[in-house]
């Protein structure tokens, strides 16, 4: 392997750098995203969680290109295989990033197909788009029918001739992960995929995305609210509050040792064998009008005053495990 061979290996396959992206609205300026930093390096699968509003969808939408008009991205940087896509044109992302190095699978499989038009009308043109080394029809349809075999479609070649109507939710997202991954792309994509799907479902597409991840060679941007799915398929995590990035690292030590307050109290929300459910004190910001200083001090059991002056900023805490809180500045300080 070369020396440029190897440092293209050993650099993360997407990196978001200080990403900050507003949307104009009738009532003003929302702040989105602030300062957005994330870091998936390659053969690996990243977790995007926090509340509802966080951010996290924009944020997969903002890799992809797919914004509303309404957006503007103020600042930062989107490194995919070590090119910045936020330079591109509209015409060079959706001739050679979307579709082709990006793949995507949607949140709800009953909104992804037209009803009216037979899934290989709807699945066939991607690779006529976006494979085009694939160079007659008969190519095209082997590699679809393959890769439905693959995501475990029985009878592949008649499915084809169905409709989206004939297919569970289950089978309709395999059909969507089939979609994203036709062209063979080297980033996925994956917008709360399970959501739609029952406990069983959920968790048979689970193992499915950690399979089809090492055998294809894929990296994973997952963004979900479920701790549960992060700990069944993630090796990474990034954990969003009100638009910014307020933790990272690896998911065995974010689970089991949480550093910022937030990601401590979403944990204790999550569902156990006892009859108590807890909650967070409080709602999440509104983009429009954000709290002065660090944005989840007004529900923090561990507020102090300088928490509504100062805003933290990500610093390492331990090798790759990154924290935004004041507390992590106290701690990192203290060390000798």
């Amino acid at each position: 392997m070369s020396e440029v061979q190897k440092a293209n290996a050993d650099e993360p396959l997407l990196e978001v750098r200080n990403l900050r992206l507003s949307v104009r609205t009738d009532e003003g300026k929302a702040q989105i995203l602030d300062h957005v930093a994330l870091t998936l390096p390659r053969g690996r699968i990243l977790g995007v969680v926090g509340e509802s509003g966080c951010g996290k969808s924009t944020l997969a939408r903002a890799i992809l290109g797919i914004v509303p008009k309404a957006a503007t991205v103020e600042s930062g940087e989107i490194r995919l295989e070590g090119r910045n896509l936020l330079a591109l044109s509209d015409r060079t992302m959706t001739r050679e990033i979307r579709g082709r190095r990006i793949g995507f699978i949607p949140q709800d499989p009953y909104l992804a197909l037209n009803p009216v038009f037979k899934i290989g009308a709807q699945l066939l043109p991607l690779l006529t788009w976006h494979a085009p080394e694939l160079k007659t029809a008969a190519d095209r349809r082997a590699r679809l029918t393959n890769l439905l075999r693959r995501v475990q479609i029985p009878e592949p070649e008649a499915v084809l001739e169905r409709y989206p109507h004939q297919f569970s939710g289950g089978q309709r997202q395999r059909l969507m992960i089939a979609a994203a991954l036709a062209a063979n792309p080297s980033l996925v994509i994956a917008d709360e995929p399970t959501t739609a799907l029952d406990v069983t479902t959920q968790k048979q597409i689970l193992g499915l995305l950690k399979e089809l991840t090492v055998e294809f060679n894929l990296s994973m941007l997952f963004v979900t609210h479920d701790f549960g799915v992060v700990a069944e398929l993630c090796d990474e995590i990034t954990v969003m509050y009100a638009g910014q990035t307020v933790e990272a690292g690896q998911t065995a030590k974010v689970l089991t040792a949480p550093q910022h307050p937030y990601t401590t109290a979403l944990l204790a929300c999550h569902p156990d064998r006892s009859d108590a459910l807890t909650g967070i004190p409080g709602l999440v910001p509104s983009p429009l009008q954000a709290p002065p200083g660090c944005r989840f001090a007004p529900r923090c059991g561990a507020v102090a005053d300088v928490c509504s002056r100062r805003s933290p900023k990500l610093v390492g805490i331990a090798g790759d495990h990154f924290v935004s809180c004041r507390l992590a500045d106290e701690t990192r300080s203290a060390t000798p």
